[in-house]
């Protein structure tokens, strides 16, 4: 049975003393929250079902995140780590303030609604976030809870994000690159000063390779003679070998062969030495912004132009296998997203297939 003190300052505090569970004790403003939160603890002693709440009560979503930015988000792939900060910033921002005992479904149900609803810009236009990028805040929200769960202990019994519906993922895009455009889009990168961007940007078209696969080669990755690239760091952890096109080898020929290449590096595409003196990858984001404004291009996003390149592997005639070997994609159903023929493409093949007949 639950004692009930009151103490100096007016308030009530509930001791429970239980065979079996150490003594437990709460302080509340009335006395009769006092009393129900006594029988509703008891009853789940009795019933051994008891779970310690205080650290959920007292931790918040914005510590938590702090915490597993700290602690889990480390392990994982750099490009991933960057992705879940930014990610973070968005949920604390608007749930940091809750503690995890607080935060239900119904809470997160509504931040799921107000992201892709979207927020009001600068000139009063709402801009709603994508589903992808709704459900893997989600997926980084529902995963920091089942780590508190699982490894810290914090003393709840459910995952709050496995009760509500998630964002359907977004329909592939299909975007690629018409002759002009790639025309307009290369005459504007030729201008720039630093021939990097050229560089990786022909090679990316020509090889299917991603923007980080590119920009962290080592030069001992490329093998010119043999024309052929060996990728070690990819997204799917599985390292593969790209052959190399005429037009990709000459683009890294001119690469390894740059005048201005410091001997510092042993990056292919490398940029300006930090405050700590140690050049890392090449970071050309503003530059591809940039470019694809003069060339009028505003839709295209740099891993549209890994689509052109699959697409053209298919035109070309290779098997899905074979452009899986080249492109790396482990799931023939991934693949066929980026498979998307142009319909007039198709049409000539039908062409010459009737002239056959």
């Amino acid at each position: 049975m639950a004692t009930f003190v009151t103490t100096p300052h007016g308030k009530h505090k509930a001791i429970i003393r239980m065979a079996g569970w150490p003594i437990k004790t709460k302080t509340f403003q009335f006395k009769r929250d006092a009393k129900n939160w006594a029988r509703d603890t008891e009853a789940e002693m009795v019933r051994g079902v008891y779970i310690e709440r205080s650290v959920s009560e007292k931790l918040t979503i914005a510590k938590a995140l702090e915490q597993y930015l700290a602690e889990v988000t480390p392990t994982k792939r750099p490009a991933t780590q960057i992705a879940e900060a930014s990610k973070a910033k968005a949920l604390i921002k608007e749930l940091g303030k809750y503690s995890l005992a607080a935060l239900t479904p119904e809470i997160i149900a509504k931040y799921r609604d107000k992201r892709l609803a979207g927020d009001l810009n600068d000139d009063g236009v709402r801009i709603p976030r994508s589903n992808d990028t709704v459900r893997l805040e989600l997926a980084l929200l529902g995963h920091m809870f089942t780590t508190a769960i699982k490894e810290w202990r914090v003393g709840l019994l459910i995952n709050p994000v496995l009760n509500i519906r998630r964002p359907a993922p977004s329909p592939g895009r299909t975007r690629r690159l018409n002759v002009a455009e790639r025309d307009n889009l290369m005459t504007e990168i030729a201008k720039h000063s630093n021939p990097m961007l050229r560089w990786i940007v022909g090679i990316a078209i020509e090889t299917g390779m991603r923007s980080s696969e590119i920009t962290s080669l080592k030069l001992d990755q490329v093998d010119i003679a043999r024309r052929i690239v060996r990728l070690v760091e990819t997204k799917n952890t599985t390292s593969r070998t790209v052959p190399l096109t005429l037009a990709a080898t000459k683009l890294f020929e001119e690469a390894l062969a740059h005048a201005a290449r410091p001997k510092d590096t042993s990056l292919v595409f490398y940029g300006e030495p930090g405050r700590d003196e140690v050049r890392r990858p090449y970071n050309f984001n503003k530059i591809w912004g940039d470019m694809k404004k003069k060339a009028g291009i505003i839709d295209l996003r740099f891993h549209d132009l890994r689509h052109e390149a699959v697409s053209r592997l298919v035109e070309w005639g290779l098997s899905d296998q074979e452009v899986a070997a080249i492109s790396g994609h482990k799931s023939m159903q991934m693949l066929r997203r980026y498979t998307h023929l142009r319909a007039e493409d198709l049409v000539g093949k039908l062409d010459r297939l009737q002239r056959d007949v």
